[in-house]
């Protein structure tokens, strides 16, 4: 069982900057492929970043360049780093994590950007 707690959300304006933190519990951290997901009002969760067990990353098109996924694994906890924050970033963010244990989601951490 891995519980994950998402914080960092918060309002921000266009071009701005926030880090999201995602803190998992269980001993088993570093054998989780680890995700970012967000869903905006009215729209369907989407897949933004990932990063591997063994530290590889990915990121979808639209924050390429903008957003960093990394993580600790002394500290069981994964970042995404947004910079130059745009209004469509808005949406409330979801950690989540998938492994031989099976795939579990944060609570989700609201990130508001206003125009």
């Amino acid at each position: 069982q891995v519980q994950l707690v998402e914080s960092g959300g918060g309002l921000v304006q266009a071009g701005g900057s926030l880090r999201l933190s995602c803190a998992a519990s269980g001993r088993t951290f570093n054998t989780y492929d680890m995700r970012w997901f967000r869903q905006a009002p009215g729209k369907e969760r989407e897949f933004v970043a990932s990063i591997g067990w063994s530290g590889a990353t990915y990121s979808t098109d639209s924050v390429k360049g903008r957003f960093t996924i990394s993580r600790d694994n002394a500290k069981a906890t994964v970042y995404l780093q947004m910079n130059s924050l745009k209004p469509e970033d808005t949406a409330v963010y979801y950690c989540n994590a998938r492994g031989v244990g099976g795939e579990y989601w944060g609570q989700g951490t609201q990130v508001t950007v206003s125009s």
